[in-house]
Formats: structure tokens, C-alpha cells, sequence
């Protein structure tokens, strides 16, 4: 097997182990949660490979200190950012031993100055390299023009700008993700139905993430002809005053007698679900993203009819060890890592919950 040991890949090795990636950065980083047999089969396969002393002894021995910073959303606690946050943390542990150090930058999410500010403080302190939430899509260019100016290498996570030279993307395939909340929302809805879709007003720009799953939804209606058929309205929420988004939402129901389904792109999707239930709305169809509490709670409800959740936590934690095995082992990383879909019902949330790989 000596052929791999220039640029070993942790694939390789799951493969060669008949493992989960997963599995093998968890026996990688000495975490408890995997099986014997597990960890007998990879610490076997790692043995043949000789890869722990010809990578991850060589960065130990380094002297070099890593100065990573993620940029993303500010947030309350329980609240989509927060699982975020949470697997940056995980990494900032599991890889503290090879000199890695993880700051974090946030910004308000629905404020384009907050992101342009706090890009630049980045890019006066010149770290080694940069994982983004790029919400703000023109603004999110401006700043990674200038970070490939100096030699900063950066990654996306939660939403991606395609063309863009970053190196790697954790995050679901949004445009896909917009596109089977269609299919889930509209199928066997009867002609006539009019569909209520909800965005979150933002000062200067519209979610990079909230456009691409606009599209996807927005391009099921028109492959399955359905413009002529169901009815879209959008609606906009104030991100700061749930008592104008109640008198907002009791208006559109109000003028317009024939709504039979709600959408939200964004992970607030309890806020809809509260008016619905406060209005005696209940009955709509609704859909929205991510296991916030509050939305699992209206979920197993019935209020909320469906939650495509997207492994937030992962997304950072992978997306640190990636920028590791670029810069530190020197190994090969996949660009682009769409995470599943995951379609999740009041019926199957528990097990989703509590399983544990």
C-alpha cells in the first residue's frame, strides 16, 4: 500500500476499513464513540498505510501555529447558528493539538454593514485561512476577491457562490433542497390553491442561501406547469416585530380565500407556524428548514407539516478538517460536499433526533 502514502484520503481509508469517513476521523482524532470492531479495523488499515508518522506526526513536530476564522451569523442560543458554532468548537478541540487555533467573527445576518465590517477586521489581522457563511452574496465577492489577493485561502459553508476559488463547500445543494420542498408542499394540492411564501426583509441584500432555494421551488412549479394552476404569493416578514407579522399574515388570509400551503426558506419557520395557530390556521400545509426546538415542537404538533434538516454541525466541523488536511497534511480534499436532505415528519423526528452513528 506504500503507492497512497503521498496524498492518503480519509475515503481511502473508510473504504479500505469498511467504514464511515466518519468513523475514521473520529479513531483519527481518539474520540470514544466508535465500536472495537470499528476502531480494530481502521487502526489496522492506518497501520499498513503508515500514515500516522508520515502525516500527522510531521504536524506535530511543527512549530507553525494555524490561525483559522469563521464568519457567520450572530445568533440566540437554541437557534440554527448555534450548531454551527458548536461543531467550529468540536474541531477547535479535536485539532488544537496540531497548532490550530479557531476564531469567530459574526455578523448580523440582516444587516449588510454588520458582514462588511467585520470582513474587513478579518482582513486586517491576515489569518491563515477564512470559513464563510456567505449570506450576502455580492458583498461575500468583494471580500474573497481580497482574500485571494493575499494568499488567504477560504471555504462556504451553509450556502455556496459557485464560480468562486474557495476550497471546499459543506452544505446542502440549496437550489435541490428548494426543489423537493416543492414536490413535498404541492403535490396533490387542488387546482386553484393559492401558496403562501415568506421572506425576511434584509437591510441591503437578499440571503444568497433564501435565492437559490427560491429557485429550485420556483423551478418545480414551472417543470410540472403549475403556473397557471396554483397561485404564489409572497409575503414579507420584519425580522424585529412579530405583532406586524401577525396583522401581515391575518391580512393575506383576509384577501386571499383559497391558501392551502405556507413556505418559509429560512430556519424561523416556528414564527409562521405561531401566527398560523393564533389565526386557527393550523390546517395549512407548511414547511421550513432546520431542528430548531421550537420548530421540532410544532413539528411533532402536526402544525408544521414537514423540516428538511442539513447536519449544520458538520458542515463546520468538516469543513475545518478539510482546510487541515489543504494546508497541514498536505492531502487531497474534495471541493464541492453536498450534505443529505434530510425530510423529516412528526413520525420519524425522534429517531432522527437519537440515533447516534
Amino acid at each position: 500500500m506504500g503507492e497512497l502514502n503521498h496524498k492518503i484520503r480519509i475515503k481511502d481509508i473508510a473504504k479500505l476499513a469498511g467504514v464511515s469517513e466518519g468513523t475514521v476521523d473520529r479513531v483519527i482524532h481518539q474520540r470514544s464513540d466508535v465500536s472495537a470492531k470499528s476502531r480494530e479495523a481502521v487502526t489496522k488499515v492506518l497501520e499498513e498505510m503508515n500514515y500516522t508518522p508520515n502525516i500527522f506526526a510531521r504536524s506535530l513536530a511543527s512549530k507553525k501555529q494555524y490561525r483559522f476564522v469563521g464568519l457567520f451569523p450572530a445568533y440566540q442560543v437554541g437557534e440554527y447558528w448555534d450548531t454551527v458554532d458548536k461543531g467550529f468548537n468540536q474541531a477547535a478541540k479535536d485539532f488544537v493539538h496540531h497548532n490550530v487555533y479557531i476564531e469567530k467573527k459574526y455578523y448580523n445576518q440582516f444587516d449588510v454593514n454588520s458582514f462588511l465590517s467585520a470582513s474587513n477586521e478579518i482582513l486586517d489581522n491576515k489569518p491563515d485561512a477564512v470559513f464563510i457563511a456567505p449570506i450576502f452574496r455580492d458583498e461575500t465577492i468583494l471580500f474573497i476577491n481580497e482574500l485571494s489577493k493575499n494568499n488567504i485561502p477560504f471555504s462556504f459553508i451553509d450556502s455556496i457562490i459557485e464560480n468562486a476559488d474557495f476550497l471546499t463547500y459543506y452544505g446542502q445543494n440549496s437550489f435541490k433542497s428548494g426543489y423537493i420542498a416543492a414536490k413535498l408542499l404541492l403535490s396533490s394540492l387542488p387546482e386553484g390553491s393559492q401558496i403562501l411564501v415568506i421572506r425576511t426583509h434584509r437591510n441591503g441584500s437578499v440571503s444568497n442561501q433564501t435565492i437559490s432555494r427560491n429557485k429550485g421551488f420556483i423551478d418545480y412549479i414551472k417543470e410540472n406547469d403549475l403556473e397557471n394552476k396554483l397561485e404564489v404569493i409572497n409575503i414579507g416578514f420584519n425580522n424585529e416585530d412579530e405583532l406586524a407579522n401577525g396583522e401581515i399574515l391575518k391580512q393575506a388570509f383576509q384577501n386571499h380565500t383559497s391558501i392551502k400551503a405556507a413556505i418559509t426558506f429560512n430556519s424561523r419557520v416556528y414564527r409562521l407556524a405561531k401566527h398560523l395557530s393564533s389565526l386557527n390556521h393550523s390546517d395549512i400545509r407548511l414547511i421550513g428548514y432546520d431542528l430548531l426546538e421550537q420548530n421540532i415542537s410544532y413539528l411533532k404538533q402536526d402544525v408544521i407539516s414537514y423540516l428538511i434538516a442539513q447536519r449544520p454541525e458538520q458542515q463546520a466541523y468538516l469543513t475545518v478538517r478539510d482546510m487541515c488536511q489543504e494546508l497541514i497534511f498536505k492531502q487531497e480534499v474534495k471541493k464541492i460536499n453536498y450534505v443529505p436532505i434530510d425530510i423529516l415528519m412528526k413520525e420519524n423526528i425522534e429517531d432522527y433526533i437519537h440515533f447516534r452513528e
